[in-house]
């Protein structure tokens, strides 16, 4: 009688679950170049470029050349150069404003157990609720807070920043136009904050108990 002999099988190996995953990684780096590059404009604008500091040097030094040129036509001058970075300024925004729309996209696309709201919700549940390991759950929920405080942020500059650049067609800006510049300057030191919070966080925990944590914003982790 021949015998059944079982199918040899080779034994399965599951991917490694990513901390981090490539969209959200990509979205990082990308947002952080272009944050970066706005924040460098507007630095290059409030100092470089500013018009009521730079306009004696560069009349002073047209004079020097012989140049008969008042000190309006320099203001005027720096002024145009003014312009041209704000140019880029604005494409910086547009180019923010894809990258917020890029990260809500990856949000719902995702698998469940690397999407940002779940990580958030199941904290809040275990340290409000489940009240176990409420020392580490509430530094994590902590840093996750700020996340979305950054999140909202993003969401607050995008919208002012579109609504100046579309000032000419937008009829409500006329009336509040001047306000929403405001907040969209604000919102700019909101910014400031987290990516000095950010930083000094990323750095602390390197040297403490969660080393790896910008390799892992790399690799996945």
């Amino acid at each position: 009688m021949s015998t059944i002999e079982p199918l040899k099988t080779e034994p399965v190996h599951p991917a490694p679950v990513k901390n981090y995953s490539a969209a959200i990684r990509l979205w990082h780096w990308l947002n952080a170049i272009v944050i970066s590059g706005s924040l460098i404009t507007v630095l290059i604008n409030s100092t470089i470029l500013n018009t009521r500091g730079s306009a004696p040097t560069v009349l002073s030094a047209m004079q020097r050349d012989s140049a008969n040129v008042t000190l309006k036509q320099a203001r005027t001058a720096v002024h145009a150069l003014n312009d041209k970075v704000w140019d880029v300024h604005i494409w910086f925004g547009y180019f923010l404003a894809a990258l917020l729309l890029l990260r809500l996209i990856a949000e719902l696309t995702q698998t469940a157990d690397q999407k940002f709201i779940r990580r958030f919700r199941d904290l809040w549940k275990q340290f409000f609720y489940i009240k176990n390991q409420r020392e580490p759950v509430r530094h994590a929920l902590v840093v996750k807070s700020i996340y979305v405080a950054f999140y909202i942020t993003l969401v607050v500059i995008v919208c002012t920043g579109l609504s100046l650049a579309f000032d000419d067609v937008l009829p409500f800006m006329k009336n509040i136009g001047h306000d929403v510049k405001e907040i969209h300057g604000f919102c700019m030191y909101l910014v400031l904050a987290f990516i000095t919070v950010h930083i000094v966080g990323v750095f602390l925990a390197e040297r403490k108990d969660s080393k790896g944590i910008v390799s892992d914003m790399i690799n996945g982790g």
